[in-house]
């Protein structure tokens, strides 16, 4: 018998007795999802602080973060409503960054601009947003860069901190 075959029977019983159950302890089968349930109060991740950095915690400790995204929900729903009218090139809701494609209008298609999004926190604060916007014109040459007024950057923080703060209102009305 050649070596090559007998390689393949070796390789072919050990990966048939690594996929076989310890029948000699049958409680490593048992599922514990329900007594994990019972200990945690109803959480898979655990409760309190350690488990719940993205998932959110209790609800009085988590308004506003929305459970699924790492950032606050009013910045990060804000920004999207804010900028709707530019196409997205990519959006993380973990890790708070959104950026636009670029965008003319279309009365004026010799001018462009590209948004960049940053929400820097879980909480509903003015410095919790930040904004970088770019411009570009057409030019003989192709597409060059052009400078953005400084308050363009801050009026963008401005529209989406105050829709913001309409979101939160409107869902505490609810």
């Amino acid at each position: 018998m050649s070596l090559k075959p007998l390689f393949l029977l070796s390789l072919l019983t050990l990966m048939v007795t690594a996929c076989t159950p310890d029948r000699g302890t049958p409680d490593a089968w048992k599922d514990d999802t329900d007594e994990r349930l019972e200990r945690t109060g109803g959480s898979l991740l655990g409760s309190g602080e350690e488990g719940n950095f993205i998932f959110g915690g209790p609800e009085e400790k988590n308004q506003g973060s929305g459970a699924g995204i790492g950032v606050n929900a009013f910045l990060w729903r804000a920004s999207l409503d804010t900028l709707s009218f530019m196409p997205l090139n990519s959006a993380d809701p973990f890790g708070g960054v959104i950026i636009t494609d670029w965008y003319s209008e279309p009365d004026n298609p010799r001018e462009r601009f590209k948004v960049n999004i940053f929400i820097l926190g879980r909480d509903l604060r003015s410095d919790g947003v930040r904004a970088a916007v770019f411009r570009q014109r057409l030019t003989q040459a192709g597409w060059v860069d052009a400078r953005v007024s400084d308050e363009t950057a801050s009026e963008l923080e401005d529209a989406i901190l105050t829709r913001a703060r309409e979101i939160r209102i409107a869902g505490a009305t609810e």
